[in-house]
């Protein structure tokens, strides 16, 4: 449960020891040959040995030709373990697995978990692509909502052989699960400090029994949410929008399509209104996007240029759009989904978006560069933007040729329909690896009875992650109805989720508003990271003193502040 430090990127020798001494599953690193464990279609298996005596299950010719009654190849499987598994629990998995090798050279599969869980439902807890040769971790999870026997294997509709190590499957009741996440945000989010309040000088006379008021001017947390161009014509809205939020991303009016839908005819008029209003309010503003990787979000005069004219084309909107608005975007979401989307790879090679990401460093140097994507987090049945896929194309970004300096980020859209929370927290700890600024950019939960408890979920995972840096919500306000997700009605009450969102912002600010200091003119302080006014009032002064000082991640349990007063 708690954010391993287990190297899940790298492909390894050996599998390392399963998490948890492997939970529930029995015989989970094969030191007892296949006791536990079965094989599916009458499938041969047995126990291999490295070099170095590690051992591990092997299962012969199960994606050969193995073939359903309905005449479709099936898919290949490992072993597999019944389990006993609990309601109400979320389950952490994990598992080193490799294939084998395809007429002796080196291959890779795409590689699903299953859980069969007790109901019946078969469920991908998550995924990774395997190589022959050496191991990988694949870390996932899902929530249980019956009792019973439950099966757990590895599958690949490629025809390998999958190999299977140090599988755990460990159960967490919902409040162990939930505590951890408040105990980690509380050690991530907030600070211990001590505020000394003295007489002139820095090694002045400490002023005892002084009232400390304490008042957070602004959050350290970003959160923030998506804006339409109605803000700068609807002043409640305005007014609801920056009461709120620290961040704002404006939903289409920087994207391309938004600024020269007809070739040669640029206007940034309305992303220009924007801008000024979240400035005026002192809200900081993703770029988004310089471009979307998606074919059918090109406009129609784009696709039929010649190669020559589209390099033209996006030289002209690169250093458009991201000279225009240097110096004042906090980020750029560069090639937007470009996991899903190859529009850009496709037409100008596979090394298109290193080269875009290179660019737009190059003409505003302090944002960081996004790779934006969808389904990292929300769904591990989608192949194409597994964590592990994802760290891929970060690290090929990263290495391109005179990409070393660039500042990149880790941006994942968080568009959810019913969460896999243990599913979301190994991926974020897997994509924690790179060591990059991460934000959830999009969050939204599609309607339902759960629909609020659902959204309360993401957004705790995601603030009590120590890897995540910021949360923007994508829940514009449309009068004819929202993308996904609306926060208030038309008239700018909130509904049930914007309620749990203003809860969560309440819940995240709380800190004590005044205190008193002992004889040592001292108070310590527990709180959450952010800009404070400190107004000190004693008999002794004249009028009273205030200062303001950030209390951020590099502050620690050691750090004081000291107020100087004069009498």
């Amino acid at each position: 449960m708690d954010s391993s430090t287990h190297r899940s990127i790298q492909c390894l020798g050996d599998p390392m020891k399963p998490l948890y001494k492997g939970g529930i599953v029995q015989n989970s690193e094969f030191n007892s040959g296949l006791m536990g464990w079965s094989t599916y279609r009458n499938m041969k298996a047995g126990v291999s040995s490295s070099a170095s005596g590690n051992k591990f299950a092997v299962v012969h010719g199960a994606g050969s030709s193995a073939v359903a009654s309905s005449g479709k190849l099936l898919p290949s499987h490992s072993v597999y373990q019944r389990v006993q598994m609990q309601g109400d629990r979320h389950y952490s998995l994990s598992a080193w697995l490799q294939v084998s090798s395809s007429n002796g050279t080196t291959s890779s599969a795409h590689v699903r978990a299953i859980i069969k869980s007790p109901n019946g439902e078969r469920v991908i807890a998550g995924a990774i692509d395997a190589k022959s040769g050496c191991w990988s971790m694949l870390k996932g999870g899902m929530t249980s909502d019956s009792s019973g026997h439950a099966e757990i294997y590895f599958e690949s509709h490629a025809a390998v052989d999958i190999w299977v190590d140090s599988v755990s499957l460990q159960p967490f009741t919902f409040d162990e699960w939930d505590a951890h996440a408040r105990r980690s945000a509380a050690k991530s989010r907030r600070r211990t400090v001590k505020v000394v309040v003295a007489m002139g000088a820095a090694d002045g006379k400490p002023i005892a029994h002084a009232n400390v008021s304490i008042e957070l001017l602004r959050m350290g947390f970003p959160f923030g949410n998506a804006a339409t161009k109605e803000i700068t014509e609807l002043p409640a809205y305005e007014k609801w929008f920056t009461s709120r939020f620290t961040v704002a991303t404006f939903e289409n009016e920087m994207k391309w399509y938004s600024t020269e839908w007809t070739q040669n005819h640029e206007d940034y008029g309305v992303a220009d209104k924007m801008l000024s209003l979240m400035q005026r309010h002192g809200i900081k503003v993703r770029g988004h996007n310089v471009f979307w990787d998606d074919q059918n979000s090109q406009m129609k005069w784009v696709m039929p240029l010649s190669l020559a004219q589209l390099k033209a084309a996006i030289q002209k909107r690169l250093k458009s759009v991201v000279s225009r608005y240097a110096g004042k975007v906090i980020h750029w979401d560069v090639v937007n989904e470009n996991l899903h989307f190859n529009f850009f790879e496709t037409k100008l090679g596979p090394g298109a978006s290193a080269q875009i990401f290179q660019q737009v460093g190059q003409l505003d140097r302090n944002p960081i560069l996004f790779m934006n994507e969808f389904n990292t987090l929300e769904q591990p049945g989608d192949p194409n933007p597994t964590p592990a896929k994802y760290v891929a194309k970060m690290t090929q970004i990263r290495s391109y040729p005179g990409n070393g300096g660039l500042k990149l980020g880790v941006g994942l859209e968080s568009h959810f329909s019913t969460p896999n929370i243990p599913y979301m927290r190994s991926s974020l700890d897997t994509l924690a690896k790179l060591k990059l600024p991460m934000w959830l950019t999009e969050v939204d939960v599609v309607k339902g009875p759960n629909q609020v408890k659902n959204l309360e979920q993401v957004l705790r995972e995601g603030y009590g992650h120590p890897g995540v840096n910021g949360i923007v919500m994508w829940a514009a306000w449309h009068a004819k109805g929202c993308y996904v997700m609306c926060l208030t009605d038309n008239s700018f009450k909130n509904l049930p989720v914007g309620d749990v969102v203003d809860k969560l912002i309440a819940e995240w600010k709380t800190h004590r508003a005044s205190a008193t200091t002992d004889r040592d003119g001292a108070v310590e302080l527990d709180l959450p990271l952010g800009e404070y006014k400190f107004t000190v009032r004693h008999p002794s002064l004249k009028a009273a003193a205030v200062q303001t000082v950030t209390v951020d991640d590099t502050s620690s349990s050691a750090s004081e502040f000291t107020i100087n007063v004069k009498s």
